[in-house]
């Protein structure tokens, strides 16, 4: 009866040393444990996906300039440059507000993006989705009657 009275006692010894030894980090511990066995989920690849989400009652050129910079912005994230994808986001959001404004910052963003090498097939895609962008840029401006683009 001693001998498992002992083991008790050394076991909750063991045990309070372990979570003086975790200490601050407990609670993250616990949410990163936590969080590990949630992941029996379908992967979001095999989910459906959703559709990208404009505000209603936009202009639809302006609608593509947001669909196109969403797209742009995705991909440069998933790309590592977060930083382009955030000023693109940025711009976006002011092209909801105001638009002449967020044009201009979208523009500014696709000088930025040009700036950009990458290698191989990353580089045509980027160059792609960038024009489309270009172009939906352009046609909103010239429907806004802002200040011309000069055509190569």
């Amino acid at each position: 009866m001693l001998e498992v009275l002992v083991g008790f006692v050394v076991s909750l010894l063991v045990l309070a040393g372990v979570l003086v030894l975790l200490g601050p980090n407990l609670k993250g511990t616990i949410r990163r444990i936590r969080s590990l066995r949630r992941r029996a989920t379908v992967p979001s690849v095999f989910q459906n996906r959703q559709r990208e989400m404009v505000p209603p009652g936009l202009n639809p050129k302006t609608q593509r300039v947001l669909v196109a910079g969403a797209r742009l912005a995705n991909w440069l994230r998933t790309h590592g440059h977060d930083e382009l994808s955030k000023e693109l986001r940025t711009a976006s959001a002011k092209l909801t507000g105001n638009e002449p404004a967020g044009l201009y910052a979208m523009q500014t963003a696709l000088r930025r993006v040009r700036a950009l090498s990458l290698d191989g097939a990353s580089q045509e895609r980027l160059n792609a989705l960038s024009n489309e962008l270009r172009v939906a840029v352009q046609d909103r401006f010239e429907q806004l009657e802002l200040l011309p683009f000069k055509r190569p």
